[in-house]
């Protein structure tokens, strides 16, 4: 190092967070192409006791690469809950940057460069579909149009800019998950990227989106649902009224 140069501050480091239920054959493949793309990382497998075995296969890619972690789960309850344990472990263990990445291969690694690069300036980087430069690869599009109206719906009841408040591609600063309150997140699945990116801006941080490629899984079977869907509908509907209920108490105050 020359004399003019001054030594960097100690890189970040940074937790990708993988749920799992039932992903044997998807999981080998996602930690390869994860560590390649970004070798710095560390890796926390939440699984939720598969029947399948991704559970064994997670503990042997643990007990051989000092970088992947698992955290076994006794039941299925819900993807907000698993990233919760493993936001919860990610901020015991030091973590300065967690992300969340799906198992199937729909979040591509390699496009995890984009969501570190713009952490440096955001509180919540949000890879998103639905901004210029991302898109979405082999969904039907019926599941297209639910996504898009769903995120269209979720910006006009809540007032918010994001394009795509749905996305579970994600970088969240560990300052961000500190402060908010994990123990009032009680929603699953589709509905907690809404509820814990909608909590993320009430509570006054930065939220960017940079585009990604969004590919249906090609193994396994997706956990999407028609009951995750209501319930997302019915509490950005609740989220929504109380909103204007605050901003109507506030006008009739002046």
């Amino acid at each position: 190092m020359s004399s003019r140069q001054t030594p960097q501050e100690p890189p970040e480091r940074v937790l990708v967070i993988i749920p799992t239920y039932n992903e044997l054959e998807n999981l080998p493949l996602i930690l390869d192409r994860l560590l390649a793309s970004v070798p710095s990382v560390d890796v926390l497998v939440v699984d939720d006791s598969s029947p399948d075995g991704t559970g064994d296969i997670a503990d042997q890619r643990a007990a051989a690469d000092d970088r992947i972690n698992v955290l076994h789960r006794r039941a299925k309850n819900g993807l907000g809950a698993a990233y919760i344990e493993g936001f919860r472990w990610g901020l015991a263990a030091g973590y300065d940057v967690l992300v969340e990445m799906d198992a199937d291969g729909s979040h591509a690694p390699e496009q995890l460069p984009r969501l570190l690069g713009a952490i440096a300036h955001a509180d919540l980087v949000i890879g998103s579909r639905y901004v210029p430069g991302g898109q979405v690869v082999n969904w039907p599009k019926r599941r297209e149009i639910l996504s898009k109206g769903g995120n269209l719906y979720c910006r006009l009841a809540l007032g918010i800019a994001v394009r795509d408040i749905t996305a579970g591609y994600r970088a969240y600063r560990a300052a961000v998950l500190q402060k908010l309150d994990l123990d009032a997140i009680e929603s699953h699945g589709y509905c907690f990227q809404v509820d814990l990116g909608w909590r993320t801006i009430q509570a006054g941080f930065t939220v960017a989106e940079v585009p990604i490629t969004f590919t249906e899984r090609l193994i396994g079977v997706s956990k999407m649902s028609g009951n995750i869907v209501q319930e997302a509908l019915l509490k950005v509907t609740v989220w929504g009224m109380r909103r204007r209920v605050q901003q109507v108490s506030k006008l009739f105050k002046r």
